[in-house]
């Protein structure tokens, strides 16, 4: 006869993780190319279907599959008629953003595309100034007075 072991744990189940991202991310269906150089240096490009996109991130949707490795650096670029689309990054509307590739999902025979998820490179010292002019608190100047007004002692 085969025992059984019983485990009791006086744990609740962990609660999940909090989101950890630095700015949220929007759903969204806009068709744009990326531009890249193979191993060889020879220019390669690609269109895809941006489906989300966030201050620093860009997640997209190969139409074919392409051979692209992670950690490789490329130009991202929305369509010229969807630029002006609410709620897009300022980074994304100007036209070219440098990206690097940190995640390749292999597309299924089955019909799921290839996906990409990019991280754009923005000048870290922009996101820098744009945190600390968030927290920075109102200060409140003193300014002298003018010396006519002043009291003498």
């Amino acid at each position: 006869m085969k025992q059984q072991k019983h485990i009791w744990t006086d744990n609740p189940t962990p609660a999940p993780m909090p989101d950890q991202r630095g700015t949220d991310r929007k759903d969204i269906n806009v068709p744009a190319r990326l531009t890249w150089k193979d191993q060889r240096g020879m220019p390669r490009f690609a269109s895809v279907v941006t489906r989300n996109v966030s201050e620093y991130g860009v997640y997209v949707e190969c139409q074919s599959a392409v051979s692209i490795p992670v950690f490789r650096l490329v130009q991202f670029q929305l369509e010229r008629d969807v630029r002006e689309g609410d709620g897009l990054p300022a980074a994304l509307r100007s036209g070219r953003v440098l990206a690097a590739v940190y995640r390749v999902s292999p597309g299924t025979t089955s019909g799921r595309p290839q996906c990409l998820a990019l991280r754009l490179m923005i000048d870290p010292r922009a996101r820098a100034a744009k945190v600390a002019e968030s927290a920075m608190p109102m200060a409140i100047i003193e300014t002298p007075a003018p010396e006519g007004d002043r009291a003498t002692a």
